[in-house]
C-alpha cells in the first residue's frame, strides 16, 4: 500500500478538499460514536477526533476502510463543502459593498482551498453586516437592540437551521428509528391515519385531540401541555391535519432525540433552537407518515413520480418532495436531490442541496430557474435542464402548490416547489422519459444571482455583474440595461 495521504490540514500547497467534516457527518448519520468508528478503522478515538477536525491527514488505507464501512465510492467520501462555501462567498462578494474590489472566482476558490476557516469567518462577518443593515433599514436604528451592542447572532435563526440541515445532509437516523418505533406501536398502516395517531396520543401520552374553536382562525395546531389537549383546525386538508398530528407526536415521542440533536447544532440563540426543534419534529412527521423502507421502495418502483408517491402515502406534494431529499440511509440511498421553495415574489423560504447546485444564501435566485416559471402554469409539472455558468448541468422539476385554509373568501397563496438532481441521475426519474438529455437546445443557461452571474447575453439581468465593468451607452440598448449593445 502506498504512503499517499489525502490532506486534511490547512496546507496551502494542497488543492485536495478537507474531509474531516465529511467523515464526521457519515459517522453521525449512522448514530455512531467516535470510539465505535475508531475501533472499526483500527485507530484511536483521539486520532479520529483529530481527523474530524482537519488536524490530521486521512491516509488512503483509512479512506478505503471508510468507503467499505459506509458502502460508498471513494469519490463520494472525498466530497466536501468547499464548492458550497465558494459559492456562498462569491454571493457575498457580489454585494455592491465590494464593487471597487477586483475579486475573481479564482481568488475566492484559492482562499477556500488554502484556509476554509478564514473563508467561513469572512462569510459570518458578511452575514452579520447584512443582518444589521437590514435591521437598520427596517427600524431606522443601528441594530435591533436599540443600542451599540452587536446582535447576538451573525445569522438569522432560519439560516442557522438551513445550515444545520445541510450539514447533516437532511438525514437523521435517530429520528428515523423513533418514527419506526412509533409506527409499529400505533399501527399507522390502516386506512384512518388520523384516528390511529389520535389513539396513540391518548394511550401513550394522555393527550386528547379535538377541533380548534371556529373563531381561532390564526392557528392550525395548538397544544396545551397543562391540559394535554391538542387542537387541530378544521380548515386543514386531511394530509395537513395528519401532518400536524404527527408533528405533535414527534415533539412528545422523540423529545430526547430532538433535544440531543439541537444540542449538537451550532445555534446562537433560543429562536434558532426553537426553529430547529420545529424542523426536526417536521422531519419526524414525514418519517412517520412515509416510513423509510416503504417510501424508498415506492420511490424506486415509481421512479420518483412525486404525484404517485403523494397519493400512495396520503401526503401533500411538498411533503413527498421533502421526504425524497432525506433518503440518505447508508446502503439504501435514493437520488441526491436539491429542493427549494419560493413564493411568487421570489423569496426562498426553504433551501437544501445534495445535488451540488448552489441555491442563493440570501434573496431570490435566477429568474430563469423553473421554480419561478412554474407560476405561469399553476399545478403543472415544469421540467428543465439547467446549466450553471461553470458548466454543471442539473435536471429539475418544479410545480406550484396552493396554500389555503378555510372556505370561500379566505386568503390563498401559491408557492413553488423545485426539486432536482445532477444530470448523471436524471435517467432514474420518470420525468426524463422521452427527453433527449444530450440535446443542447433543451439546456437553459441559469445562474445563481445577477451580481455573481457572468452571462452577458441575458435579457433578464436585473443588476450589473460584479466581475464586469458596467458599460452604458445612451444611444444603444442591449438585451437589458446592463448588457452592452456592442458586438463582441
Amino acid at each position: 500500500m502506498t504512503n499517499l495521504e489525502i490532506a486534511t490540514t490547512d496546507s496551502p500547497k494542497s488543492n485536495i478538499p478537507k474531509l474531516g467534516g465529511r467523515v464526521r457527518r457519515l459517522r453521525r448519520q449512522e448514530g455512531m460514536s467516535q470510539a465505535a468508528l475508531a475501533i472499526e478503522l483500527g485507530i484511536s478515538a483521539s486520532y479520529l477526533n483529530l481527523i474530524e477536525h482537519n488536524r490530521r491527514n486521512l491516509t488512503v488505507p483509512l479512506l478505503i476502510k471508510l468507503a467499505e464501512r459506509f458502502d460508498l465510492e471513494l469519490s463520494e467520501i472525498a466530497e466536501s463543502d468547499e464548492g458550497r462555501l465558494s459559492a456562498d462567498l462569491m454571493e457575498a462578494f457580489g454585494d455592491e459593498l465590494f464593487g471597487d474590489i477586483d475579486l475573481t472566482n479564482t481568488d475566492i476558490r484559492d482562499l477556500v482551498t488554502s484556509n476554509s476557516t478564514v473563508a467561513r469567518a469572512i462569510l459570518a462577518l458578511y452575514d452579520r453586516y447584512r443582518n444589521m443593515r437590514n435591521d437598520a433599514q427596517v427600524t431606522g436604528k443601528a441594530n435591533r437592540n436599540n443600542g451599540d451592542e452587536a446582535p447576538a447572532s451573525d445569522r438569522l435563526p432560519s439560516e442557522q437551521v438551513s445550515d444545520f440541515l445541510q450539514a447533516r445532509a437532511n438525514y437523521f437516523p435517530e429520528l428515523e428509528e423513533a418514527a419506526e418505533r412509533v409506527n409499529h406501536d400505533s399501527a399507522l398502516s390502516g386506512e384512518d391515519t388520523l384516528r390511529a395517531m389520535t389513539t396513540f396520543l391518548s394511550n401513550t401520552f394522555g393527550v386528547r385531540v379535538t377541533d380548534l374553536p371556529e373563531d381561532e382562525d390564526r392557528a392550525v395546531r395548538r397544544y396545551d401541555p397543562e391540559t394535554r389537549i391538542l387542537g387541530l383546525s378544521n380548515s386543514l386538508r386531511a394530509d395537513s391535519r395528519n401532518f400536524q398530528a404527527a408533528h405533535q407526536i414527534g415533539l412528545l415521542a422523540a423529545e430526547r432525540e430532538i433535544h440531543m440533536l439541537v444540542d449538537e447544532g451550532d445555534f446562537t440563540d433560543e429562536d434558532g433552537r426553537t426553529l430547529a426543534r420545529i424542523a426536526l419534529a417536521n422531519y419526524f412527521a414525514g418519517a412517520l407518515m412515509m416510513p423509510y423502507d416503504a417510501f424508498h421502495k415506492a420511490a424506486k418502483t415509481h421512479r420518483y413520480d412525486v404525484e404517485l408517491l403523494q397519493h400512495r402515502f396520503g401526503v401533500s406534494f411538498e411533503q413527498a418532495c421533502h421526504r425524497l431529499t432525506s433518503l440518505q440511509r447508508p446502503r439504501k440511498r435514493g437520488v441526491p436531490f436539491h429542493l427549494l421553495r419560493s413564493d411568487i415574489a421570489g423569496n426562498i423560504s426553504k433551501r437544501f442541496s445534495l445535488s451540488g447546485i448552489h441555491i442563493p444564501r440570501h434573496g431570490g435566485a435566477c429568474p430563469r430557474w423553473n421554480v419561478y416559471t412554474a407560476f405561469m402554469q399553476p399545478g403543472t409539472i415544469n421540467v428543465q435542464i439547467s446549466q450553471m455558468p461553470d458548466g454543471e448541468t442539473f435536471f429539475c422539476i418544479a410545480r406550484t402548490v396552493l396554500k389555503a385554509s378555510g372556505g370561500y373568501g379566505q386568503p390563498r397563496s401559491y408557492l413553488s416547489i423545485g426539486l432536482g438532481c445532477a444530470m448523471s441521475d436524471a435517467s432514474e426519474l420518470v420525468y426524463a422519459d422521452g427527453i433527449d438529455l444530450d440535446q443542447p437546445e433543451r439546456i437553459v443557461p441559469i445562474g445563481v444571482s445577477c451580481r455573481t452571474c457572468p452571462r452577458m447575453d441575458c435579457g433578464q439581468r436585473a443588476f450589473p455583474p460584479v466581475a464586469h465593468a458596467l458599460e452604458t451607452d445612451e444611444n444603444a440598448r442591449g438585451v437589458s440595461a446592463y448588457v452592452s449593445a456592442r458586438t463582441p
